[in-house]
């Protein structure tokens, strides 16, 4: 296995929202944790990874970006060694950001998709393919960005 890349968020561009959205960074921490694979390193480690990639979650980019690695692949080797069991469960190679509020989702039993199923819906390509298209067009004042 590749030497795992290690997750360098901007702690300082994120540290407000860490505060304002505990509940989402606890509940998507909450979420790695039960999909981990804890004999995959030391429990420190883990939790350090773990911690990073749910605060991540709160950034504007993509995961990859917001933790600070060089690239969509990175991220998925480090959710594949740590979380093995999350990346299995990503067939159709769901940008990770959407596919963790996903799995959060239909933990809850809450339906994201405009649609009865995702490859039916009007937003199919903003939310898998791979992570190095480009961003869409960031948002207008007073509207909300897409990610």
């Amino acid at each position: 296995m590749p030497e795992l890349a290690t997750p360098r968020p901007d702690w300082r561009a994120l540290a407000e929202r860490m505060q304002r959205r505990r509940d989402e960074v606890d509940d998507v921490l909450s979420l790695l944790l039960e999909h981990a694979d804890m004999s995959a390193g030391s429990a420190g480690e883990l939790r350090q990874v773990a911690w990073a990639m749910a605060c991540a979650t709160l950034g504007d980019e993509h995961l990859w970006q917001d933790m600070g690695l060089p690239s969509r692949e990175a991220l998925s080797q480090l959710i594949a060694h740590w979380f093995p069991a999350l990346a299995a469960r990503n067939t159709q190679h769901m940008r990770w950001k959407k596919f963790l509020y996903k799995q959060l989702c239909l933990r809850e039993e809450l339906s994201i998709c405009r649609s009865p199923t995702c490859d039916a819906c009007s937003e199919h390509s903003v939310c898998f393919g791979p992570e190095n298209t480009p961003m869409a067009a960031p948002a207008k004042p007073g509207e909300a960005r897409r990610i």
